[in-house]
């Protein structure tokens, strides 16, 4: 038979497979735009700012819709009341991360964050405890965080108030926090393995935002035909995973039982436990991705968030000058920060707030999915289906926040000027999938930023007015435009 009959052949097979798969598959799914066979509805969806494209879908569709990214559909949960009945209400069923091909490929499904079932349970049960112990909230953190604040003031001074990008010297100083944990030290931030690091986990970072990771991700049989920055990506995770492994040898060979250093030595001492459980979930391979799992969750996300609060506060030197005016008030410049101080700060502690709500870093979660048929309102919604939390509805809520497009720390602060909470403050997710980190990532923000604020004058290098704020890069996460300020000691 003539090879292009054959291929017409196939062709329409895999149309016909396509479209029988997707009007079967939508059963009692919730309404949502027509897919087109094989490619869904993604010529519908503007990849760039995914969470644009959701809202004038929910206007059409409502709170609950289903698009398909390529063949899989996804159903879309808007705004707040949705987003804590599926995440919150019927938390265990919906608490399944949805696979991410690309990084299944290195990960196999072990770790924190892409992990599922007695796997991920175990393996974050362990990994909060642990990191509890080490102090995850209390004084022992805290000291490590105050610490590289100090290391942090004092990089900045090296700057010596000349114009720079802040983008390297902001991703440090979490990163190190990171590292103390788990590596026990810090490193200098000149040091030529931590230089290698950073520029894997800032690589990683820019191109998860990258339209070729999104298209593996939905098209899993490309990912090894397919040329491009996803294979860079790749061999950056197996580049750690394989000086992570070097670590964890050298913590075997001084393992002392009785005391454990830091998270790989009680990772180890877990699997000295468990040695004789065959189904145990303490193993050398689930240790490198819960470590990798707490470097990509503890690292990125905060020196962008502390560089898009940098931008934002350069934008509006007046809310600067208030913040520096508390700071001067209660702290005075003779002392560190610390995070009793933040009970005394509202305005400060509405500022930090009001950064992450108004970035909003992960505009659409990671991915869930559902861990059986779940009756959700009038549809039912089968085992293994991808959910898609929209936090950016729910952050940019306008019956909440009353300008929720404007930068505005009276967000969080009551007419008397006292801080406010807001159930709709969900910048880490909510439910059983929140993340990990958020103790340590909360104090990060207050007590770099405070530190920061309480040294230095930020200087921006254009008038505020003309300073832009719209995200460079809006895939995954949002991500500020490139910007330099000077860093002018007080």
């Amino acid at each position: 038979m003539d090879p292009i009959v054959v291929l017409v052949l196939c062709f329409s097979c895999l149309l016909l497979f396509s479209l029988w798969k997707q009007s079967h598959g939508r059963g009692n799914l919730p309404p949502g735009p027509t897919p087109l066979p094989i490619l869904g509805n993604i010529l519908q969806i503007d990849f760039k700012d995914m969470s644009k494209s959701l809202t004038k879908l929910s206007k059409v569709y409502g709170p609950v819709f289903t698009v398909y990214f390529g063949l899989r559909p996804t159903v879309v949960m808007h705004g707040y009341e949705a987003v804590k009945e599926a995440l919150v209400d019927l938390g265990e069923e919906f608490s399944g991360r949805a696979r991410l091909p690309v990084n299944e490929k290195v990960n196999r499904g072990l770790g924190i964050i892409a992990s599922n079932g007695k796997t991920w349970k175990d393996t974050r049960r362990f990994a909060l405890m642990t990191l509890r112990n080490f102090g995850m909230g209390k004084r022992s953190i805290e000291d490590r965080v105050q610490e590289e604040a100090r290391c942090l003031a004092e990089e900045l001074r090296k700057t010596n108030a000349s114009p720079c990008d802040p983008t390297f010297i902001l991703g440090t100083a979490p990163c190190n926090v990171i590292c103390s944990v788990i590596f026990q030290n810090r490193f200098d931030y000149r040091d030529p393995t931590f230089l290698k690091l950073m520029e894997k986990f800032n690589e990683n970072f820019r191109i998860g935002n990258t339209l070729i990771m999104q298209v593996c991700n939905m098209f899993p049989i490309l990912i090894d035909y397919l040329p491009g920055s996803h294979k860079k990506a790749i061999e950056n995770i197996i580049y750690v995973k394989n000086y992570v492994l070097e670590k964890v040898k050298e913590h075997q060979e001084s393992l002392d039982i009785n005391n454990p250093r830091d998270f790989i030595d009680c990772f180890l001492i877990k699997m000295k436990q468990e040695n004789h459980n065959p189904q145990s979930e303490f193993t050398i391979d689930n240790l490198l991705v819960t470590v990798l799992d707490l470097f990509a969750a503890g690292t990125e996300t905060t020196s962008t968030t502390l560089r898009y609060g940098l931008l934002l506060l350069l934008k509006h030197p007046e809310v600067t000058a208030k913040v520096q005016e508390e700071i001067e008030s209660v702290i005075g410049r003779d002392r560190s920060p610390s995070m009793q101080d933040r009970s005394r700060m509202p305005y400060m502690d509405a500022v930090v707030h009001e950064i992450q709500r108004y970035i909003d870093l992960v505009p659409n979660s990671v991915p869930h999915v559902t861990t059986c048929d779940v009756k959700f309102r009038n549809y039912l919604i089968p085992k293994g289906t991808t959910i898609l939390p929209s936090l950016s509805s729910v952050l940019h809520d306008h019956n909440e926040f009353s300008n929720p497009k404007e930068f505005d720390p009276g967000h969080f602060l009551d007419k008397s000027g006292n801080f406010k909470k807001s159930e709709y403050f969900l910048p880490f997710s909510t439910g059983k999938r929140v993340c990990a980190g958020e103790a340590l990532a909360r104090m990060e923000l207050f007590l770099f930023l405070t530190t920061i604020l309480q040294n230095f004058t930020l200087k921006p290098q254009v008038d505020p007015k003309d300073i832009e704020t719209t995200p460079h890069v809006s895939g995954f996460s949002h991500v500020p435009p490139f910007y330099k300020l000077s860093f002018i000691p007080v």
